[in-house]
């Protein structure tokens, strides 16, 4: 189960990840945990488009169900509102009923619903800063990590399905690693790189750990299909694209994660080592649990 703030989130963030997992035949869930209705329209060609201005909730719904056809994930909406990215200084006041707003035990609760209902191993999600300053982005860190503790507490929302508890809760990790090496090899090639600016703002930024690099390289196009399919969020002609697939498959064949949560033991790792599979102990816990 992957838990996003907004569409299109899940097609930026370990996209290629979930499309392996569906051809290996594991179930996955996208949830959005809002509809982004509040997101700006980020492609040029659609920002004086006239359905688009008039209703960019259908917009985004539509967007998000090619993007999971694409993906061949399943996907389900929590229900809460956009908060919007608030700008300015002093930032204004998040709008009232928006899901950065929502007590976290109420988020939760949504959330629990659906964890017992889908029963998933493996949880993902944002760290606890929401990969960047985002309000939804932070609060779906804290509903995450509240419904991955509470799913299996019989206590805990008792009218809300079958406890159940997931094994594993990971971290989505944008691995400066990985925006380096491409950014370093378009300069030495072309001159120029369009991650210059994302370069500039890491000097500021903590980095995370990275325990777990999924090789995915042969399912960057369903990410790309996905990517594109969030039309009013992303730009074809965009920084997304600049380096190009073949590219980024020989410099950085994986999607990186951070461990946050083990419920399962797991095998030891010489020093310099990551796990390279979401279920890495996973597995080995559940066959066990069937010999037994």
């Amino acid at each position: 189960m992957a838990v996003h703030a907004h569409p299109d989130d899940e097609s930026s963030k370990g996209a290629a990840t979930c499309a392996r997992y569906v051809a290996e035949g594991v179930e996955v869930l996208v949830v959005s945990c809002t509809g982004g209705e509040r997101g700006s329209i980020l492609n040029p060609r659609l920002a004086d488009d006239p359905r688009v201005l008039r209703d960019i909730s259908q917009v985004r719904r539509e967007e998000m169900a090619a993007a999971a056809a694409a993906l061949g994930v399943q996907h389900e909406w929590l229900g809460f509102v956009d908060s919007g990215l608030p700008e300015g200084d002093p930032l204004p006041p998040l709008p009232e009923g928006c899901f950065a707003l929502e007590p976290v035990h109420v988020a939760a609760e949504a959330l629990v619903r659906v964890v017992r209902r889908f029963r998933p191993h493996v949880m993902t999600t944002y760290d606890e800063n929401g990969g960047y300053p985002h309000p939804d982005h932070i609060m779906c860190h804290r509903v995450s990590v509240a419904a991955f503790d509470a799913a299996g507490d019989a206590s805990a929302y008792p009218g809300e399905g079958e406890p159940w508890t997931p094994l594993k809760l990971y971290y989505n990790t944008m691995s400066r690693g990985r925006i380096t090496a491409i950014h370093e090899h378009l300069l030495r090639e072309r001159g120029e790189s369009p991650y210059t600016e994302w370069m500039k703002r890491w000097e500021e930024r903590e980095e995370r750990p990275v325990t777990t690099r999924v090789p995915v390289a042969d399912f960057f196009a369903q990410r790309d299909a996905a990517l594109l399919a969030h039309a009013t969020q992303i730009d074809p002609d965009g920084f997304w694209f600049a380096a190009g697939r073949d590219l980024e498959a020989r410099l950085w064949p994986t999607e990186d994660f951070e461990l946050a949560r083990s419920r399962v033991a797991l095998p030891p790792l010489a020093d310099g080592e990551v796990e390279d599979d979401l279920f890495t102990g996973v597995r080995e816990h559940l066959a066990a649990g069937s010999a037994a």
